[in-house]
């Protein structure tokens, strides 16, 4: 009796494996999402250590030197400023509805709320939800691409780092400033560097209980990234969600810190 039970979990173990294998080789979905992974790995390190020794140190500078109201207050503004971007993804987007909100969004913050410092239009019922070139052409169903990491821009795919260059063609404070070289200049690259602070900063808690609980830090972060991706749907999508990236390295609700960073 028990020699038959002995053969019986033998043969469960190796039709599991069986199910698994495809061409002898244990099926890998990171792999597939992820073809350049060594690469990738190589620029990963090299944004770990500038993050480690240069942006890291100045986001703590920043949060040791200002108070939760006044980084709340920065966050608002910067984020007000991405409202007409949101208005115009919107209606690439054939979300008229949603765009006339981003817009009366950044009216309304824009006076009433002190240059976007407070939300008032929150308080309105004008809920904010950015929308980025990255969703637009998500939705118009556009590949994402493989996995790839950035140097000092972190993880992205082909079809995300060209919405980000859209975001940074695009963007307003630009714009504003285009026809005097000499502000622009200045303007642009202070609120770069604002931006990329405060975001560090928001970030932070966010990133290091990420690395502190996985086994490899760079592994959680692509788990977390393309599991984000992967709920960019396009408008004829009519899957059921199984094609979703589920790389659990059981860090709960991982895939939630990009989404927080994307939305600060």
């Amino acid at each position: 009796m028990k020699k038959n039970i002995k053969y019986s979990i033998c043969f469960l173990m190796m039709a599991f494996c069986a199910s698994c294998a495809t061409d002898g080789k244990i099926h890998r979905p990171e792999a597939e999402a992820d073809p350049f992974e060594g690469f990738n790995r190589s620029v990963f390190e090299f944004n770990y250590q500038f993050d480690k020794y240069v942006m890291k140190p100045v986001a703590k500078g920043y949060r040791a030197v200002t108070t939760p109201f006044v980084r709340r207050r920065i966050r608002s503004a910067l984020s007000n400023l991405r409202e007409p971007l949101s208005a115009a993804n919107y209606l690439l987007q054939a979300d008229p509805k949603s765009s006339a909100i981003s817009l009366s969004r950044f009216v309304v913050n824009s006076t009433l709320g002190l240059v976007g410092t407070f939300d008032v239009a929150e308080g309105w019922g004008l809920k904010r939800d950015h929308a980025t070139f990255n969703e637009t052409f998500a939705k118009w169903c556009i590949k994402d691409g493989p996995y790839i990491v950035l140097p000092f821009l972190g993880p992205s795919t082909p079809r995300a780092a060209v919405g980000m260059a859209f975001e940074f063609a695009f963007d307003p404070v630009f714009w504003a400033t285009y026809n005097d070289a000499n502000i622009r200049d200045k303007v642009a690259y202070s609120y770069a560097a604002l931006q990329a602070v405060s975001l560090r900063e928001s970030a932070m808690t966010l990133t290091d209980d990420l690395e502190r609980n996985s086994v490899d830090f760079y592994a959680a972060t692509r788990s977390s990234y393309l599991q984000y991706q992967s709920k960019l749907r396009c408008f004829n999508d009519v899957s059921d969600g199984t094609e979703v990236y589920d790389f659990d390295f059981g860090i709960e609700d991982e895939d939630m810190a990009f989404q927080e960073m994307e939305n600060e």
